[in-house]
């Protein structure tokens, strides 16, 4: 069960039933393409965040960048943990 909703409430048509297995759990391919666009937004954040973070001259705006960057970082990482 998922989200209070019997398996035999889906059909085919409404949700993907194939499985991929992970170490952790077995998901749907339909769940793993969403973590796998996570973890690519979640490294183009970073990447972007440390960019601005770099140009940018305000002390404070630099520090908010840095921040922000190692955020979305730890996101990737987390989402990363589902795949193992």
């Amino acid at each position: 069960r998922r989200s209070g909703v019997s398996s035999d409430m889906l059909r085919p048509a409404d949700y993907a039933e194939r499985k991929v297995v992970c170490m952790v759990e077995s998901i749907t391919e339909m769940e793993l393409q969403n973590l796998r666009h996570l973890i690519l937004f979640a490294d183009t954040d970073a990447q972007k965040y440390t960019a601005y973070a770099e140009a940018a001259t305000d002390p404070n705006v630099k520090q908010f960048f840095q921040k922000s960057a190692q955020c979305a970082a730890q996101n990737k990482q987390t989402f990363m943990q589902f795949l193992k």
